[in-house]
């Protein structure tokens, strides 16, 4: 296999554009979201995030990285004037729509109303959920993370809600990704549809592993 060498040097040198889609890309296939805030005055958010990622099972933890302000970053906003968000899985049927609300809308616009999804209120939850939407998370904020070598944000949060399809939950708690139909991303703009190779069983010194599908 013939690979191109890029060296520090040359990707400093490169085209914004195609610096930021080459290292985007470098990290792998990334889970991809749609977070759903609500701001203090009653405006329905909306926006893609394939910066979210597992940080602990217990407590359950997930964080996210949001890029430099300004521009006015509206869910980072109402992430920590209100406390809550959502993460709703992104499915076939919605990946165009979820792709558009990284269009940058004014502050009083709601990306539910200009892409054409349903916000979805339940369990006195105070933020809105996707009602098309198989995999939906509830988020408690709780803490926020400053990164000075880059001028991100980290925000880390706490799962207390979660609305998943009966059929794709299994009595160990594993849950079919592909059954609900969640997609995943690879760099800023390429969505795809995934294949299960196996589940192994758990690594351990002394045994070989196994495939646990036939015992599922």
């Amino acid at each position: 296999m013939k690979r191109a060498c890029i060296n520090s040097n040359e990707i400093a040198l490169l085209d914004k554009q195609v610096r930021v889609h080459l290292i985007n890309g470098l990290g792998g296939f990334k889970s991809v979201s749609l977070v759903g805030t609500r701001s203090e005055i009653g405006t329905n958010n909306l926006a893609i995030f394939s910066s979210i990622f597992h940080l602990g099972a217990n407590p359950p933890l997930v964080a996210m990285i949001f890029r430099p302000s300004p521009p006015e970053r509206d869910t980072l906003r109402n992430i920590i004037s209100t406390g809550f968000y959502t993460l709703n899985h992104i499915n076939e049927d919605i990946y165009k729509q979820a792709h558009q609300t990284s269009a940058r809308y004014d502050i009083e616009v709601s990306e539910f109303e200009a892409v054409g999804l349903t916000p979805e209120f339940k369990s006195n939850f105070p933020s809105p959920f996707v009602k098309e939407s198989a995999i939906q998370l509830g988020v408690a904020f709780k803490e926020k993370v400053d990164i000075s070598i880059n001028n991100t944000t980290m925000i880390i949060g706490e799962i207390i809600e979660i609305h998943v399809p009966e059929d794709c939950l299994s009595k160990d708690g594993f849950i079919d990704l592909e059954k609900a139909n969640t997609i995943t991303c690879s760099g800023l703009d390429s969505y795809h549809k995934t294949i299960r190779l196996d589940r192994l069983s758990y690594a351990k010194p002394d045994k070989e592993v196994t495939s646990i599908l036939a015992v599922e």
